[in-house]
């Protein structure tokens, strides 16, 4: 009887399905976002009193331009959610500063519509966590 002593790696372990399930989700969630972020910009930009000031905050922008930043984050977003879901590095390495840089343009929208933003911003952490401790990368080059 032959015992296969050769180390098992923690994704064979755990099926193999486990960090890049985490991805791939989270390059569907970049997707999403994406889109929902692209349509966002284009009420904000269509028209002005689509989206009405909730409370009093310090931070106060032209809607017009708020629907420019969301338009073209929307697009980067969504880019590098198919960036990840084809297995791209550079996807992966976008993903996590493109979902960093929509938890703060989520966290200055506040002001305009609250519980997409805290939402939206609760899916970026989770983006950004999934594509971080995603190790599959770092294996396939022999880093860890």
């Amino acid at each position: 009887m032959s015992q296969n002593t050769a180390p098992r790696s923690p994704s064979a372990a755990s099926g193999g399905t486990g960090a890049s399930s985490g991805t791939l989700f989270a390059g569907v969630l970049m997707v999403v976002i994406g889109i929902l972020d692209i349509l966002q910009g284009i009420a904000a930009i269509a028209e002005d009193d689509v989206y009405t000031r909730v409370g009093d905050y310090v931070f106060k922008f032209d809607l017009t331009s708020w629907g420019w930043v969301h338009v073209i984050l929307g697009i980067l977003v969504a880019l590098a959610g198919a960036g990840i879901l084809k297995g791209s590095e550079w996807g992966r390495m976008g993903g996590i500063t493109l979902a960093s840089l929509n938890v703060i343009a989520q966290f200055l929208f506040l002001p305009y519509h609250p519980w997409w933003a805290l939402f939206s911003m609760a899916i970026s952490i989770f983006v950004i966590w999934a594509l971080a401790t995603d190790d599959t990368s770092f294996r396939k080059s022999g880093v860890a």
